[in-house]
């Protein structure tokens, strides 16, 4: 494997094999289409993943249910998604990825009829769980880009498409708010049926069969073990807030992870075909990659929930602007334009665009977009300029990373490391969301429903703790790597690799 001081000396784009060491792709039928396909998956994956945000006292009023239930219908969204992704990395990566695609596009769009029916909030529960199941398509959509693309055109793609998550973030919330506003709170879900069922045909005409490798066995215990595991996890970090953070229901759910976690890693290092290859997560670049997604994921959550949380806040209560949920998601949109910006500023740096300098600038900038929270949070456009530098910011990051992972392991495993990167945001998305909550509760007055101004300030010192933490990450290990062989560093690529034989 290519070291990162390889990758530092190198353009941050990631290396693409070439056909002599990789096989070759199936032909493209409409090669021009591809890319805007593929992208165009990433932005359903995303716009479904926060599609309901907003909606939750509008869910709880209209079934009758309590908010914290109704707030089920975001976490079953994000554990059904944790639980999926990587076991759709590992299907994708044998020669079913086209079918496990149109397969999660197909959860999609049963998920999102059965959440637009108005016919209870079960059924609507039932369909967010599916929809869940499409938090998986961003990894295939990177694995195919990288199989079927020439290397130059690969490198782009797979930048654009590790941006469409974040870019997305931005669209899921004014698409929402419009949609409840004006035409209810099932319309939003109607769009995403006809949104999933264009990208189903779209894929079945556009996006080719993957190479020929051999069908690699399921790792069913593997699965199930990191099923158990991220569902534990997820659950306790979703319900901490409700059941108390020293309940016994909390504290037996945080063992149950660390025991299912601890044996999948166990089954995973033993397993001849296990669901994600652990000793891939330990290449230097990959470790960098996902450590700096997922605490970096701990404040860009935190930081959205502050934001989209503040400016809802009534002016009675001394602080806030009552804003409408059009305009709380108008805000993001500042968010989501500077993250896609981003993947053309890096492109275009070419070579002095290494993890190296990028991850700490990245990060820098993050932490900026807090510190301006802090500081100047009185005004609307205030607070749309600092979303636009956390874009900024989290768009560098997170147009890094996808370049070390994929010039970390072998082509074969592209599919499954980059699930497994998902999952870690996933994780990080989770807990900077769950610790918003903890950090405003605690600074919410006896008899009071709002936390004091000072609660934003503490939220927002976690959130600057959390991005700083992100940049001490990425310049230890990425001034720690080994020097690489000679012969790595002149191939200009990750020779080792792209021809190392897949042990799938």
């Amino acid at each position: 494997m290519t070291s990162l001081d390889d990758m530092n000396g190198m353009n941050v784009q990631p290396s693409i094999p070439t056909p002599a060491q990789a096989p070759a792709p199936a032909p493209l039928r409409h090669p021009r289409a591809l890319v805007p396909v593929l992208v165009g998956l990433g932005m359903l994956v995303a716009v479904v993943s926060s599609l309901g945000a907003p909606l939750i006292p509008t869910i709880a009023a209209e079934d009758h249910v309590a908010v914290s239930t109704a707030q089920w219908a975001l976490t079953v969204t994000m554990l059904v998604g944790a639980i999926a992704t990587p076991v759709m990395g590992r299907l994708g990566d044998g020669p079913h990825r086209k079918r496990v695609i149109l397969g999660g596009l197909a959860a999609v769009f049963v998920g999102s009829l059965l959440a637009a029916l108005p016919v209870g909030f079960a059924c609507l529960l039932a369909g967010r769980a599916l929809q869940g199941v499409g938090m998986g398509l961003v990894p295939l959509a990177i694995a195919t880009a990288r199989d079927a693309l020439p290397p130059e055109k690969a490198r782009g793609a797979v930048t654009t498409l590790s941006l469409t998550t974040a870019a997305g973030i931005g669209l899921g919330y004014p698409i929402t708010g419009l949609f409840a506003e004006y035409l209810g709170m099932y319309a939003g879900f109607w769009f995403a049926l006809a949104t999933a069922a264009a990208a189903f045909l779209a894929t079945l005409l556009v996006v080719p069969k993957p190479p020929h490798r051999p069908s690699t066995p399921m790792d069913v215990p593997g699965a199930l073990l990191l099923a158990g595991g991220m569902a534990a996890l997820l659950l306790a970090l979703a319900e901490g807030e409700r059941w108390g953070w020293l309940s016994a229901r909390l504290l037996a759910l945080a063992v149950a992870a660390v025991v299912l976690l601890g044996g999948w890693i166990a089954h995973s290092m033993r397993s001849t075909h296990p669901l994600v290859r652990v000793r891939l997560v330990k290449d230097r670049g990959v470790l960098v990659a996902n450590l700096t997604t997922m605490v970096g994921g701990v404040g860009t959550y935190l930081l959205i929930s502050l934001v989209t949380r503040y400016v809802q806040t009534p002016e009675s209560g001394g602080y806030g602007f009552g804003a409408s949920i059009v305009v709380t998601g108008l805000l993001l949109v500042p968010f989501s334009a500077a993250s896609l910006v981003t993947g053309r500023l890096v492109r275009a740096m070419g070579r002095a665009a290494t993890p190296g300098r990028m991850l700490p600038l990245g990060c820098l900038l993050s932490l900026g977009s807090l510190v301006c929270f802090l500081l100047a949070r009185s005004s609307l456009w205030g607070i749309g300029a600092m979303m636009a530098l956390a874009g900024l910011g989290v768009g560098v990051t997170f147009a890094v990373t996808p370049g070390l992972i994929v010039g970390g392991v072998p082509a074969a495993e592209t599919g499954s490391a980059m699930s497994f990167n998902q999952v870690v945001k996933y994780i990080g998305y989770s807990t900077g969301s769950a610790l918003s909550a903890v950090v405003l509760q605690a600074s919410t007055p006896l008899g009071s429903a709002l936390p004091t101004d000072d609660g934003y300030r503490n939220a927002g010192l976690v959130g600057c703790a959390a991005f700083l933490a992100t940049g001490v990450i990425a310049v230890a290990l990425t001034r720690a790597g080994a020097r690489p062989r000679p012969s790595l560093v002149a191939a200009g690529a990750v020779a080792e690799a792209r021809t190392e034989p897949s042990r799938t």
